[in-house]
C-alpha cells in the first residue's frame, strides 16, 4: 500500500507545488487547511482536514494513518499586526505538530525552515555548519532559529525530523508572498519594475521551485534525524539577476541602481503612510537592509548526502518567463 503523508502549509507556494509531486508519486496525501477546500490548482485526490496548526485536535485527525510528514506551514510574510504571530504559528505550531507526530507515531517528519537563519555570508557562502555572525534581522528569522532549536529536543527523544532550508525561492506557480522572484520578473516582463537594489552586486541565493520540492522528497528518503540541509540554487548578484532576465526575456528595459539610503527612506515613507491608514507596514526597513546584505550559500551537503540536483539559473528564468506568459492574464506586450 503506498504509503500516506500529510502536508501542512498545502494552500501556500511550495506546500501546492510539494502535493502536486507527492500526488504524481503516487502518494495518498492528507492536507490540513483552514478551509474545506484546496485551491483550484490541485487536483481532489486529496483528503481535506479543516484546521491549522495551533488546533492540536485537528492537527491529530489530519495525521491519522500518516506514515510521513511534510510540515511546510509558517507565518512568513515580511511584517505582521502583532509580532507574536511569528512565535505562535513558526515556533508553536510546530511544536503541535511534532507532538501530534509522536503521538501518532509517524516514521518521519520533514520541516521547512529557512536558509536564513544562517545569516549573512562574508568571503565563503554559508554552509549548514557555519555559526551565525550577526544578530537576526526579524521575527520570520529569529522564530525559525528558536523552532530548529525545538525541533533537536524531539531528536533527542528519538524521533525522525529532518529540516530543509530553502532560500529565495521562484518559479511558477501561486503568487504569494514566499514567491516574491517570480512576481518581481512579471513586474519587469511588465515594464513596472526600473530599480536595481545598490549597486547591484549584493549576493543572494536562488532556489527553483521544481528543485525545492525534490529536496523536501530527498531529505525524506535519505536524510538525517536532526540534519539541516540548505537546498538552494546559484549565487547571483542583483546585476547577473536582471541580465539574465533580459536575455532571456529579450526585453532591455532601463533600469535605475538606487542607492540604501533611498530604499530605506522610501520604506519608512511607505511605512508611516500604512501606520496612519491603521494598516501593517509594506516592508520593516530591517527586511530592506537584509536585501543589500550578501546572502550566498552552500549546496554542498545536500548534493552529497541527498543527491540534490540544482537548475542552472538561466534555465529556471526561463522556465518562469514561459509560465507568467503562459499563464498571467495581464500578460507583457
Amino acid at each position: 500500500m503506498k504509503t500516506r503523508v500529510l502536508v501542512t502549509g498545502a494552500a501556500g507556494y511550495i506546500g501546492q507545488e510539494l502535493v502536486k509531486r507527492l500526488l504524481k508519486e503516487g502518494f495518498n496525501v492528507n492536507v490540513l487547511l483552514r478551509s474545506n477546500r484546496m485551491p483550484d490548482s490541485i487536483e481532489q485526490r486529496v483528503m481535506v482536514f479543516k484546521g491549522d496548526i495551533l488546533d492540536k485536535e485537528s492537527i491529530k485527525r489530519s495525521m491519522e494513518f500518516c506514515d510521513q510528514v511534510y510540515h511546510v506551514a509558517a507565518y512568513a510574510r515580511p511584517a505582521a499586526k502583532d509580532i507574536s504571530d511569528y512565535y505562535n504559528i513558526n515556533v508553536q505550531g510546530t511544536v503541535n505538530v511534532l507532538e501530534a507526530a509522536k503521538e501518532q507515531k509517524v516514521d518521519r517528519v520533514v520541516v521547512t525552515s529557512t536558509a536564513g537563519i544562517f545569516g549573512p555570508s562574508s568571503e565563503k557562502p554559508m554552509n549548514e555548519e557555519m555559526p551565525r555572525m550577526v544578530p537576526f534581522m526579524n521575527d520570520y528569522e529569529s522564530s525559525k532559529f528558536i523552532m530548529e532549536e525545538k525541533i533537536q529536543d524531539y531528536v533527542r527523544k528519538g524521533m525522525k525530523v529532518m529540516i530543509v532550508n530553502p532560500p529565495r525561492v521562484y518559479g511558477p506557480g501561486f503568487d504569494s508572498d514566499s514567491n516574491a522572484v517570480t512576481k518581481l520578473i512579471d513586474q519587469y516582463l511588465k515594464g513596472k519594475w526600473r530599480i536595481i537594489p545598490g549597486n547591484g552586486e549584493a549576493i543572494a541565493n536562488y532556489a527553483f521551485i521544481d528543485d525545492v520540492v525534490e529536496g523536501h522528497l530527498l531529505a525524506m528518503e535519505k536524510g538525517t534525524a536532526g540534519e539541516k540541509y540548505i537546498i538552494g540554487g546559484e549565487n547571483v548578484t542583483y546585476n547577473q539577476l536582471f541580465d539574465t532576465i533580459k536575455n532571456v526575456s529579450g526585453k532591455h528595459f532601463k533600469l535605475f541602481k538606487v542607492s540604501k539610503f533611498l530604499i530605506l527612506l522610501l520604506a519608512r515613507l511607505l511605512n508611516f503612510l500604512k501606520l496612519l491608514a491603521s494598516k501593517p507596514p509594506v516592508i520593516p526597513p530591517k527586511w530592506v537592509i537584509k536585501y543589500l546584505d550578501n546572502w550566498a550559500l552552500s549546496n554542498d551537503k545536500a548534493i552529497e548526502k541527498l543527491g540534490y540536483k540544482i537548475t542552472p539559473f538561466a534555465t529556471g528564468v526561463k522556465k518562469t518567463i514561459s509560465w507568467i506568459r503562459d499563464n498571467k492574464k495581464d500578460k507583457p506586450g
